[in-house]
């Protein structure tokens, strides 16, 4: 295998399926599914023309990957916008396909990330931020699980703890990402509710609906990102929340926590609070520390230390910060994988008043944002700060 030849071709090979009418990210992800697949086919059965054997499975992928977000619109177009409260219709085709991709062959991460591309519509990229790995990687798990699935048959479905890592995985893509996945994601999970009486389905509900609540908020009419801090409380869904309150009470009465009964905790305690400055974050932190104790995520203890900075002072913020740094050694120094840890860093630093430090962190986030708003709104926070440096 000629892995410089395959680096040399990519550009070209983009280049050739731009021009055939794909849009530059479609074209880089379906260059990276043909790449994949030269790894595997070449070494046995390397063909006469790299270049001509790229561009045309590089191109069949386009039009598959076309087909699939093509199905995923027409879905969504029988979706209201805002999910409807109540008993949802009976099962349809898509929440099998998410039982089958969750196929029993498959680990579970394999079976997400296959769901996600499959299903789900997303693109390899946005699944490899998801899981905070490289594109490449996440395109060689992708293309092992569609090559272990190619020959089984689907007579046994996966379980639920692994669609319900899916949905969730869809709603964040969808509430906070550049595809509108989030009402679609509730309509599922809302049918899974109906035929599976899980608490943690329960609790997926309640943390969707409770999220989905204050989205009309979350930006302004030109697409900038208004802080929970700052969003105008009176605008939230009263409805939906108190539908995710009634649902969560219901769920953590069996006594069988979960991870998405926590976060819906945490999120009812912030859709509780009257204003930003009565919001409970000792109770908030404490739901964080069951959150570790159930997941041990890096995420679960990087947001931890935002709610350690309001409930106990910046400083403390800074030290929790510091010990999930020491618990993740390759989490640590400049270039931090974490998504987000250079924006809390700063937010810590500008509270404790250390302004040039968070000037300069807010900056590093602004160059990492994972979508457009999010950046800009990073980026004038450090303007801001490097103004008031300079009065």
């Amino acid at each position: 295998m000629n892995e410089a030849l395959l680096r040399s071709l990519t550009p070209s090979v983009i280049g050739i399926l731009v021009r055939r009418g794909a849009d530059f990210a479609a074209a880089e992800d379906a260059v990276q599914d043909a790449l994949v697949e030269a790894v595997r086919v070449w070494p046995a059965d390397p063909p006469r023309d790299a270049k001509g054997w790229l561009v045309t499975v590089a191109w069949r992928r386009f039009l598959d990957a076309t087909r699939s977000d093509a199905a995923r619109r027409r879905r969504e177009d029988l979706v209201e916008e805002e999910p409807a409260a109540g008993p949802a219709s009976a099962v349809d085709d898509t929440l099998r396909l998410y039982f089958l991709c969750a196929h029993p062959s498959l680990t579970p991460s394999s079976a997400v990330a296959l769901t996600l591309r499959a299903v789900g519509g997303l693109t390899t990229r946005q699944i490899a931020q998801a899981y905070l790995v490289p594109e490449a990687t996440m395109a060689q798990r992708i293309s092992r699980a569609k090559r272990t699935v190619s020959d089984v048959r689907f007579d046994r479905t996966g379980d639920v703890s692994t669609v319900l890592r899916v949905l969730y995985l869809v709603f964040n893509e969808g509430y906070s990402g550049d595809v509108d996945l989030a009402a679609e994601a509730i309509r599922l999970t809302r049918q899974l509710a109906t035929v599976i009486d899980h608490p943690e389905v329960a609790g997926l509900l309640a943390l969707m609906l409770l999220h989905h609540a204050r989205r009309a908020t979350r930006t302004t009419s030109d697409g900038s990102l208004v802080p929970l801090a700052e969003q105008d409380r009176g605008r939230w869904d009263t409805d939906s929340i108190a539908e995710g309150v009634r649902i969560l009470q219901a769920a953590l009465a069996r006594d069988r926590l979960g991870e998405f009964q926590a976060q819906a905790a945490i999120a009812a305690l912030h859709a509780d609070a009257p204003t930003a400055g009565e919001t409970d974050w000792v109770q908030i932190v404490e739901w964080y520390d069951e959150l570790v104790r159930l997941t041990d995520s890096p995420v679960v203890r990087l947001n931890r230390a935002v709610a350690v900075g309001e409930a106990d002072g910046p400083r403390a913020g800074l030290a929790a910060l510091a010990e999930l740094d020491r618990s993740a050694p390759g989490f640590s120094g400049k270039g931090h994988p974490l998504p987000r840890h250079a924006a809390v860093a700063a937010y810590l630093h500008e509270r404790d008043g250390d302004p040039v430090t968070a000037a300069r962190l807010y900056a590093e986030a602004a160059a990492k944002a994972p979508n457009l708003a999010e950046r800009d709104h990073l980026t004038r926070q450090a303007a801001r700060l490097n103004a008031l440096g300079r009065r």
